[in-house]
């Protein structure tokens, strides 16, 4: 292996490392959890605030579906790609949405490269 290859390499794990701090860093400055929720008619991303979803062992997708099997329906923000003033894209909430256990095919969680804007500071 040449020396330039050996580089470019260890380039490449830096900012595949860097992207993933950035990320994990998003996620938990904002408080805030993303799901994709996938039902018959669509699919969308939300937003469940850390403490809603509670403390525990198991994933934090297992504990939403607890919660919404327990409640029936939960009342959540949907995120979307937004563009700041600064040109800056996040992934920001875009309005309050209530989600039925009925309706539900699926939840995973959702994971973004994008810095997340919490949904707290913009509710009314």
């Amino acid at each position: 292996m040449s020396f330039s290859y050996c580089r470019a390499v260890v380039r490449l794990v830096l900012v595949s490392a860097s992207a993933w701090v950035l990320t994990a860093h998003g996620e938990a400055a904002a408080g805030v959890k993303l799901f994709k929720i996938v039902s018959p008619r669509d699919d969308i991303v939300v937003g469940v605030d850390v403490e809603q979803l509670g403390r525990g062992s198991e994933p934090a997708v297992q504990r939403l579906a607890a919660l919404l099997a327990d409640k029936g329906q939960v009342t959540l923000w949907q995120y979307a790609s937004a563009k700041e003033a600064d040109g800056a894209l996040v992934q920001a909430p875009l309005r309050q949405i209530a989600v039925f256990k009925s309706e539900l095919l699926r939840i995973e969680p959702y994971s973004t490269p994008l810095p997340i804007r919490p949904f707290l500071a913009t509710a009314k």
